[in-house]
């Protein structure tokens, strides 16, 4: 086990580790398995022989469970094993649209209503036996629909409050839209976990020339509601920020919203500068690329554009023509929801593997310890970035 991988867990297990892979997560889950197999059969414990460790070492964590379906489409929840007073870690990808199932011998792809479903019936599949549920849900069920302006449903929250009556202790999702949707259950736990170390390790493990230093990089949040995350990834690197204003035309509603007229920037000047543009989400890319697009006609250098999910709903044409015309110069997504393989292909694409953050998440939460510095991962990215400056950073294979 490296420096990097050890992290000491003295505590008593809360109970057998259980991780149940739900449809479309099954490759995310086996690497987060790998890790747990190998730290725990490393760990040194004293206690590690006692009672209480039982079922502590084995040879896979993951727990076999089934969502057949009926030829209707209906389906149910199945536990091939026992989960009697386990803790249980479900992680669900709702976004996996790979995912089939065969409705009266037509093949239909799987929305975020059917995982929510599939994560329900497993829950019930589980019954009451496990010791303690926790649901890791990496980009949060309902999530852009997390307020109300006018007579709409209030879905995430809903779910929420869903989940918690079914039994479901704590809830991990990973840079939630909104995270002052989980007031809708406030004696529950709820984490919302930021990538940015990943981005930050992604980054500059696959561009050698960077200046890390206010005046040659900036970061920017694409409009004002990812601010915070700008902030915080600038103050750590000790970088400048700017931010894009997106004015909308308020007479008109499209696609659930109203259409966004132009990007206003906030901030200093960024000619001549490299640019971190950070996000939560890229949807159809159409806004991220604007905001590319405005910096560069202020005389951006390069611009690479880093968010936690990358949704890509109309598709790589115009990301690929952007990076041909040198508008951008590299996008880094993570691989906590489903990347379709021809994006994996891009030049211009970096992924950002969450596997052992997720991994330290679960190890650390069994252990009931504290995961307060795996949620600010400061001292990592100066660490990182100081190894980088030293050129200690070395391209992966």
């Amino acid at each position: 086990m490296s420096t990097h991988d050890k992290r000491k867990l003295e505590t008593v297990p809360i109970g057998s580790l259980g991780v149940i892979p739900l449809d479309g997560t099954r490759s995310l889950c086996e690497k987060i398995d790998e890790y747990l197999v190998r730290w725990r059969t490393e760990r040194e414990n004293e206690q590690k022989d006692s009672l209480v460790f039982m079922g502590y070492h084995r040879d896979s964590y993951l727990v076999d469970a089934k969502l057949p379906r009926f030829g209707t489409g209906e389906s149910k929840g199945m536990i091939m094993e026992s989960v009697r007073g386990m803790d249980l870690y479900l992680i669900v990808d709702v976004c996996n649209y790979s995912v089939t199932y065969t409705i009266s011998g037509e093949e239909n792809h799987m929305s975020p209503d059917d995982h929510f479903q599939n994560l329900k019936r497993i829950i019930a599949a589980v019954g009451g036996k496990a010791r303690r549920i926790t649901v890791i849900m990496p980009f949060l069920y309902e999530s852009r629909q997390h307020k109300r302006e006018t007579r709409e449903s209030l879905d995430c929250a809903l779910a929420l409050q869903e989940l918690v009556k079914m039994g479901v202790e704590n809830i991990i999702t990973f840079d939630a839209h909104d995270a002052r949707v989980q007031n809708s259950i406030p004696l529950s736990g709820f984490e919302t976990i930021q990538a940015s170390y990943q981005f930050i390790k992604g980054l500059l493990e696959n561009v050698h020339d960077l200046t890390i230093d206010s005046n040659h990089m900036m970061v920017v949040s694409p409009d004002e509601g990812g601010m915070s995350r700008a902030i915080y990834l600038a103050n750590v690197l000790g970088l400048d920020m700017g931010m894009f204003y997106k004015r909308r035309d308020y007479t008109r509603f499209e696609n659930g919203r109203n259409p966004v007229v132009a990007h206003e920037f906030l901030g200093s000047s960024v000619e001549g500068m490299d640019i971190i543009v950070i996000d939560d989400m890229i949807s159809s890319g159409e806004g991220v690329l604007e905001v590319a697009n405005a910096l560069k006609q202020r005389k951006a250098r390069r611009i690479y554009i880093a968010a936690t999910f990358g949704l890509f709903t109309k598709g790589l044409k115009h990301f690929d023509k952007a990076y041909e015309s040198g508008l951008i110069n590299g996008v880094l997504t993570t691989n906590l929801i489903y990347q379709m393989p021809e994006l994996l292909q891009r030049k211009w694409y970096i992924s950002c593997d969450m596997s052992k953050y997720m991994a330290y998440i679960i190890d650390t939460l069994n252990h009931d310890s504290s995961i307060s510095d795996l949620l600010n991962p400061i001292n990592r990215i100066q660490s990182f970035v100081e190894r980088y400056k030293n050129g200690d950073i070395l391209k992966p294979e």
